[in-house]
């Protein structure tokens, strides 16, 4: 079994299915328009900030991957560009997909052996725990889309039935 295979397998699967949750981020999405990804719930993140800031640290150590220096700071990963129609919304999406495929395709080719060495930096780990880490971190963030987007749905039933 090569490591990198299954890497990329269960990113890829995070993002368009395939994997053993039944859930991902494509078929979470789908349905959901921008008014719903930009609506505040609670004191939640929005649906729309939460994709932004998954794909800031897949498209960072893409780039990486791609040769580029790492250019990525955990204080912009928030910092959502304004979503204000549904074309903005649309073209966060196609880039969040087309940025894991991209990045998937990169794993594939990625020599087993440099998943041990230092990615960029010591101070990073490896390049095994980035990638690795961000597979649980996309997990994990699509766990809290699911949760909001039920609490908008659920919100939405309420008001119609009032």
């Amino acid at each position: 079994m090569n490591l990198t295979i299954q890497l990329a397998k269960h990113l890829r699967d995070v993002h368009f299915g395939g994997n053993w949750t039944t859930s991902n981020l494509k078929d979470n999405l789908a349905d959901v328009n921008w008014h719903q990804a930009t609506t505040h719930v609670h004191s939640f993140n929005t649906i729309a900030t939460l994709v932004y800031h998954v794909n800031y640290y897949i498209s960072a150590v893409l780039k990486v991957l791609q040769g580029e220096p790492l250019r990525a700071s955990d204080k912009y990963s928030f910092d959502l560009p304004p979503i204000l129609s549904q074309t903005d919304w649309e073209n966060l999406l196609a880039k969040t997909f087309a940025d894991a495929e991209a990045f998937t395709l990169l794993i594939e080719q990625l020599p087993e052996h440099m998943l041990w060495e230092n990615f960029t930096d010591e101070k990073y780990g490896t390049y095994y725990r980035n990638i690795q880490g961000i597979i649980e971190h996309t997990h994990y963030h699509l766990g809290q889309i699911a949760l909001i987007k039920k609490i908008l749905l659920q919100t939405n039933e309420n008001l119609k039935n009032d």
